[in-house]
């Protein structure tokens, strides 16, 4: 019985039923990459409140803080010491001219006595000299008139741009000299620069993936600009990058670039965190996965591949950016194979598995607005094209981060759809000429407009309630004009422009708001 037992064999195991996992089929495709960087806001002008004149500061007029327009009174110096001096110098001008007329009348009764040899020549050369002598000194003193005219209205002492207002740092009764005569400082809001700045290693490994194919710059080297504010929103408008330094710093080694936004409600302020993001390079042949797939063991990176009979492999893999959600592979993975994404926890080497097929997560949107040709921005686009990192250290010491492109608001594709329904330029008070940040944001117009003839662009300037109303309907007028004459200089056609009649404003979010014109796009009729 003993060898009758021994001589049976034990029952198979049953084979373990596939494990079931997801997977999605990857694709080489061309994905859009935005950097992202730490940046700090400067305002694009601030300028320093300095007095001209000594003597003491009688009243500040302005309140601290506050929004101030060009001209507007800030302080006022005590003004009778200067209106004495005045007084003196108009009475030593009285009194040279008075000089003046002995002297000419002088040489007239002396010329025709030379003629006629009643005198000598040396009398005749006498008086002319003492009428030249006293022509002199008249425009002296007159001289000295004009310049206690302008010490005595230094004694007023206004704002020469709008802008947020800081504190006083002189206070009422103080005498005001050379040692301490900045008063306050101005700054413009509107634009808002921001500064950021990259590595000089990461720009070499930039203009390389380029070089080499890896990297595809954004058409025409035009870079859209993104914000980030402190609480993780974004900012509403987006900008361009105007500069890019000549030279990398030496005690840095970083270089640095600034871009401007629009800011005509003034929520940006000078000094301000943020991240930027700049919008427009695209990795071509590029494989993503999400996340959630790409695992880290003792030799690095690994994704579990599912091969073409069923089975399970690990695949030790190289990422690249960090792109939203999803992970950019580098190597490791080619176009088609399936990369299982959930259920992996329970797989072993050459196990089977039953794949349950799901779609690919959307791509990272975004692209660049196309500019239409011409020259760049301060030349500083082109520039940082050639610089422009994978990461790089900002003016906080922060690195750049590649991230899923987001395309800002108002922004148009290459293919010359409008994000949005247009823009509005803005200008400075008593200006009419477009600036370069005008300019920067009629690029998305311009873009859609050539991109789609069937489009036309609708100008529309606003009078400023304030003021002369010809005057400001004028500037209205010329405004609309100024913004016409570049889109035409940008190629677009005449029949593409429709200019309506300024309207007029009443209250509005800034003064600022009295002086834009509106470039709506709509459908040809």
């Amino acid at each position: 019985m003993l060898l009758s037992a021994c001589s049976k064999s034990e029952p198979e195991k049953a084979a373990p039923p596939p494990t079931e996992v997801s997977a999605l089929a990857v694709k080489a495709q061309t994905v859009p990459v935005t950097y992202e960087f730490v940046g700090q806001t400067e305002s694009s002008q601030q300028v320093e409140i300095r007095a001209r004149v000594n003597g003491f500061l009688e009243k500040r007029v302005y309140t601290e803080g506050t929004f101030v327009e060009p001209g507007q009174v800030l302080f006022r110096m005590d003004v009778k010491p200067f209106e004495a001096s005045l007084k003196a110098a108009k009475a030593e001008l009285a009194q040279q001219q008075a000089r003046l007329a002995t002297a000419r009348a002088n040489l007239a009764r002396v010329k025709p006595l030379v003629a006629d040899n009643a005198l000598a020549v040396k009398d005749l050369d006498d008086a002319t000299g003492t009428e030249q002598a006293a022509s002199a000194a008249v425009e002296a003193a007159a001289a000295k008139v004009t310049d206690a005219q302008l010490n005595l209205g230094y004694t007023t002492i206004t704002s020469p741009v709008a802008g947020q207002s800081s504190f006083a740092k002189v206070q009422d009764g103080a005498y005001v000299n050379a040692e301490n005569s900045l008063l306050t400082y101005v700054a413009k809001l509107d634009p808002m620069r921001v500064n950021f700045s990259l590595s000089e290693n990461e720009s070499l490994r930039l203009q390389d993936e380029i070089a080499k194919g890896k990297l595809i710059k954004a058409l025409r080297d035009d870079y859209a600009v993104e914000l980030l504010l402190a609480d993780g929103s974004s900012f509403p408008a987006q900008g361009r990058i105007t500069f890019a330094d000549a030279s990398f710093s030496q005690e840095t080694g970083t270089f640095l670039l600034r871009a401007e936004l629009p800011n005509p409600k003034g929520e940006l302020r000078p000094g301000q965190f943020v991240r930027v993001k700049v919008h427009g390079f695209q990795r071509p042949n590029s494989i993503i996965v999400p996340q959630r797939a790409v695992q880290e063991g003792p030799r690095g990176e690994y994704v579990w591949v599912v091969d073409g009979e069923g089975k399970a492999s690990q695949r030790l893999v190289s990422v690249g950016d960090w792109m939203g959600d999803q992970w950019l592979v580098t190597a490791g993975l080619k176009d088609g194979e399936r990369v299982v994404v959930d259920g992996f926890m329970r797989l072993a080497p050459g196990a089977p598995v039953k794949v349950k097929d799901v779609p690919p997560d959307p791509l990272p949107e975004g692209k660049a607005t196309e500019r239409p040709a011409g020259p760049t921005p301060a030349g500083a686009v082109a520039a940082a094209a050639s610089v422009m990192p994978n990461s790089g250290a900002g003016p906080a010491g922060g690195t750049a981060k590649a991230a899923a492109a987001s395309p800002p608001a108002g922004s148009a594709s290459a293919s010359g759809s409008a994000g949005a329904n247009g823009d509005a330029v803005y200008f400075d008070r008593g200006r009419t000429a477009l600036d370069a940040t005008g300019q920067v944001r009629l690029v998305s117009i311009i873009a859609a407009l050539k991109a789609k003839p069937d489009l036309r662009v609708v100008l529309h300037g606003y009078v400023d309630s304030s003021g002369d109303p010809k005057v400001n309907a004028a500037l209205a007028k010329r405004r609309a004009e100024a913004v016409r004459d570049a889109l035409l200089a940008a190629d677009v056609p005449a029949k593409q422009i429709e200019m309506k009649a300024p309207a007029n404003i009443v209250g509005g979010d800034s003064p600022a708001m009295a002086r834009r014109v509106d470039v709506i796009l709509a459908e040809a009729r």
